[in-house]
């Protein structure tokens, strides 16, 4: 006899989460925490399971719970079936390749300052992969987040289950406006107001290590965001670390100097995938392109206006 239309003798599917979470913590107030739940939606649900099986798979005793063996044999059901749910829809937005719309989550300073004027050149020359940008920094979930890769500058520890490949290195140094630096600094960085980060707050330093520069300011100040302090510096309101790629356009332009050139600062820009970049055309393309217009930046040269 086929069984293609037989009925299943399955439990509220929608509670299996609430008990899987419960059993594992072996506590409803934990499950409930993890779900953001109530603890009652959490008990309602264990209770809805209980009573279609007509067993206990807890026992309750002082306002705490064990499972009973009848529950420990359905948590490693659930727990694989859950499991299995997570990786098929991973699968999917893995090798999601036909999909015209490509997610991609840079750092913001990156983005404003280098990334944004140029993804117009990409539309013209790819107008059949459209590029939904997000603004954010460091650690990233590209499953939750919704997100096929990420730009970040590799400062933070990438999880082993990602594929990060390497973009540029990244070199800086100080920059500001020309004027002020040849008529009010008299080409003399110690002359400076220095413009810091919270964000990168340890920038200066940095720069001062790699170049082997004792220079010291006249004054300092901080402001809350790096993009901040980039474009304080091009309005003439002091001196500022400035990093390839992200004030390059500035220096090609003539908006800002880097009169002590770039030195490397030890970290990289890297791409983050769920696969190699090969395994995604969209990906790929997006990527070759990345390489193509950052030529030039890789080993640290201050563009000429």
């Amino acid at each position: 006899m086929s069984n293609i239309h037989r009925k299943r003798n399955l439990p509220p599917l929608a509670a299996l989460p609430a008990f899987e979470a419960a059993a594992r913590h072996q506590s409803f107030s934990r499950a409930a925490e993890e779900l953001h739940l109530t603890h009652g939606a959490i008990s309602r649900a264990v209770a809805q399971i209980e009573e279609r099986l007509g067993i206990n798979l807890f026992v309750r005793r002082n306002r705490r719970v064990w499972l009973t063996q009848a529950g420990e044999r359905l948590l490693k059901s659930v727990a694989t079936a859950l499991d299995g749910l997570d990786g098929a829809i991973e699968e999917i937005h893995r090798h999601d390749s036909a999909s015209p719309i490509l997610s991609v989550s840079c750092e913001p300073s990156l983005a404003m300052r280098w990334l944004m004027p140029r993804l117009g050149a990409f539309r013209e020359s790819n107008p059949d992969l459209n590029i939904d940008l997000r603004l954010a920094g460091g650690p990233v979930d590209l499953l939750v987040e919704g997100c096929d890769m990420a730009i970040r500058r590799a400062d933070f520890g990438i999880g082993g289950d990602y594929e990060v490949t390497r973009l540029w290195p990244e070199f800086a140094g100080p920059v500001c406006d020309p004027d002020c630096w040849e008529n009010i600094l008299a080409r003399d960085l110690s002359n400076a107001r220095w413009l810091h980060s919270r964000t990168r707050p340890d920038a200066w330093d940095v720069w001062k290590r790699a170049s082997g520069s004792n220079a010291s300011p006249t004054s300092e100040q901080y402001f809350d965001h790096f993009f901040f302090t980039l474009q304080a510096a091009a309005n003439r309101l002091g001196t500022a670390i400035g990093p390839l790629p992200l004030v390059y356009d500035d220096l090609v332009a003539g908006r800002l100097v880097a009169p002590h050139g770039m030195a490397p600062t030890g970290y990289d820009y890297v791409l983050i995938t769920l696969d190699r970049p090969g395994r995604d055309p969209r990906i790929l393309r997006f990527f070759d392109w990345l390489v193509a217009e950052a030529k030039g930046i890789e080993d640290g040269a201050v563009p000429k206006g």
